[in-house]
């Protein structure tokens, strides 16, 4: 089911009238059936894969309580076995046996490879990560297991962000679930204005940006090189609007279920160097693969050399955990080759080097977007041969640059507000009455007259 489906707003008034009807226990089980039905949505057949992760995970998190050390490794080891096979087999199957195919042909060999292609559950890699972060934290001694299956059960499966996060962790999530929860006021205004700010980063910017990323990368004839530019712009602010836009609405939405989620992104456009973006951006994310993976190869701990190859390493698998494409592993390789040599060379910048630093930073990230938008490499040379040896403007370009300019002055004025007074994310909300119900009010009108289509799906759903 998707946030802006027609569906949506039905199911969630239906959900949340018997929500502050039911007592907490009860509310619990609702929320649980209302995700499943939630995901079960798009395929029924799918609810069988998050409910094995869900029952391996409770099952493991308690038998980790009495084992010993070398029996707290083996059910660690189980639990992340059963869940690495499954994200393996789902969405990494057909691209390692199309490339094992491939390199046998390039050497000659005619060996006939099985080409697996199975369909990828929406969300897989999201409620993966989330749940395999609970066993390793009871595991590390963070958390205790919990022996209440419908309490963990809705952890994985929380409906307002499971399919596209942000990746939550047991510590933080589980208690809230676990408490009786009121819903405040201010939690009923803060989730209303992330609602209606989702939507409209969502309908009006992300997907009316799709037409001019699509005109360039979906195109089968040549397009200028300063087209290639305008499309690699517009899509950096069409992912970011996408993604920030369906986080905003889960927040929103988890607030006025009396939840707090944890903040995905914070201005990233103006980070000033390769490690602030993901201090800045999906931050969930950032932070699981710091935690449970770049830590967990050794972190800074042995030396430079191992630490530059501990985020090169890390930054690489998390491309490809965004999926099975080249294009996701130079990406990947892209930031992390940048962390590398950010660690080695530090500079300090001076304050007025500042807004130069953002600009550079800002170019760094959308050339990234360019690699990780493209179908395959291939695409990539093709479109940077372009940009870089045949610049000379089409004359539709000059339309699809003020497109793109109407498109993100709303969200580009209010991020460079927020970020002017300290990254102040509230700022909207303590605007005069006025003044934010005119801003609101315009919101709307976009949305509902000028924004695209509703059923279109987020982008990050097929990670």
């Amino acid at each position: 089911m998707l946030f802006n489906s027609a569906v949506f707003p039905l199911f969630f008034a239906a959900v949340y009238l018997l929500y502050r009807l039911l007592p907490h226990r009860a509310q619990n089980l609702l929320l649980l059936a209302a995700s499943y039905l939630f995901y079960a949505w798009w395929d029924w057949r799918f609810l069988g894969l998050i409910l094995l992760s869900t029952a391996v995970d409770f099952v493991c998190g308690l038998a980790m309580r009495p084992a010993g050390r070398g029996g707290r490794w083996l059910v660690l080891g189980f639990s992340l076995a059963v869940n690495l096979f499954i994200l393996a087999l789902f969405k990494y199957a057909g691209f390692f046996t199309t490339e094992l195919a491939r390199a046998l042909a390039a050497l000659g060999l005619d060996v006939p490879v099985p080409i697996l292609k199975l369909v990828l559950p929406v969300g897989l890699s999201f409620y993966t990560f989330q749940s395999m972060s609970y066993t390793i934290d009871v595991f590390r001694g963070r958390v205790k297991p919990t022996a209440d299956p419908v309490l963990f059960a809705l952890f994985v499966a929380f409906f307002p962000q499971l399919v596209a996060g942000p990746i939550e962790r047991s510590e933080r999530l589980m208690p809230q679930l676990a408490a009786p929860r009121t819903v405040t006021r201010a939690q009923l205004a803060e989730g209303g204005h992330l609602i209606l700010w989702g939507f409209f980063k969502k309908l009006f910017v992300a997907d009316n940006l799709a037409v001019i990323v699509q005109s360039v990368f979906e195109a089968e004839g040549e397009v200028s090189g300063a087209r290639v530019l305008i499309a690699a712009y517009a899509f950096t602010w069409q992912i970011y609007c996408d993604f920030s836009g369906y986080t905003d609405i889960a927040r929103g939405l988890a607030k006025w279920l009396g939840v707090e989620l944890s903040l995905n992104f914070k201005l990233p456009f103006f980070a000033s160097s390769p490690r602030e973006i993901w201090r800045r951006w999906h931050i969930s994310l950032s932070q699981w693969l710091r935690d449970y993976l770049y830590i967990s190869l050794g972190g800074n701990r042995h030396g430079k050399l191992r630490t530059q190859f501990n985020l090169l390493a890390t930054m690489v698998l998390g491309g490809l955990w965004h999926g099975a494409n080249w294009t996701f592993i130079v990406w990947g390789a892209w930031h992390g080759l940048a962390l590398a040599i950010q660690r080695a060379i530090p500079v300090r910048l001076p304050p007025a080097a500042k807004p130069a630093a953002i600009a550079l930073t800002f170019h760094f990230t959308t050339l990234g977007f360019l690699i990780f938008r493209a179908h395959d490499l291939g695409q990539v040379r093709d479109l940077l041969t372009r940009m870089f040896t045949d610049f000379t403007p089409a004359p539709d370009d000059r339309y699809a640059l003020t497109q793109l300019a109407v498109l993100i002055a709303a969200p580009l004025a209010v991020e460079l507000a927020q970020f002017l007074r300290g990254d102040d994310l509230d700022l909207l909300m303590r605007l005069p009455r006025g003044l934010q119900a005119a801003l609101y009010v315009a919101m709307v009108y976009a949305i509902v007259v000028l924004g695209a289509s509703a059923g279109q799906r987020f982008i990050y759903f097929q990670f």
